[in-house]
């Protein structure tokens, strides 16, 4: 079986982070994995998103064009992405920065006010973790301990502190859907 994501909002953001940290823990786990990358010119602020695919069989394009998931950080990402999500779909919004809903009405939405728990936890910039987080728990597309690995990889040469934030982000986004 494979599973499609597409993960969008504005470059700065940390989609495409979640997305190279998806991939990169499918593969630690031996899956087929694709990763595709796009992001405006502007990068911060631009528009941002990306598709990774992960499944026990061979993928044959990296272009998702009817994705199982979804995963919105900004409003012009549910704009330009609803549509496309596959009937049945599962739409995930950072209700911080998404404040209409999705107009569709054949897929399971899920809300999360992402950036507004990264700035009670203190570091506005692991909304990106909480929402990887809370797309693991609704996907289930890799294990959670696989992708505490990545983060601490990843993060280890910035800080001990750093580390932690994101982990501590992570499982915010984890356990949300409990």
């Amino acid at each position: 079986m494979i599973q499609k994501a597409i993960l969008a909002g504005f470059g700065g953001q940390g989609v495409l982070m979640m997305g190279v940290t998806l991939a990169t823990a499918a593969m630690r786990e031996d899956k087929y994995v694709t990763y595709l990358p796009t992001y405006g010119a502007e990068v911060r602020g631009g528009t941002a998103n990306c598709t990774v695919s992960v499944g026990d069989e061979e993928i044959a394009s990296p272009i998702a064009s009817n994705p199982d998931f979804l995963v919105v950080l900004n409003a012009p990402s549910l704009h330009k992405f609803q549509s496309i999500l596959r009937k049945g779909g599962d739409c995930l919004l950072n209700t911080s920065l998404v404040h209409e809903k999705s107009i569709r009405k054949d897929v399971n939405v899920y809300e999360i006010a992402a950036s507004e728990m990264a700035e009670e936890m203190g570091e506005l910039r692991s909304a990106n973790m909480i929402i990887l987080g809370a797309f693991l728990k609704i996907s289930g597309m890799v294990q959670p301990e696989t992708v505490l690995g990545i983060i601490d990889e990843t993060f280890r040469r910035k800080s001990p502190k750093v580390v932690e934030k994101n982990k501590d982000a992570f499982w915010a986004g984890y356990r949300y859907f409990e």
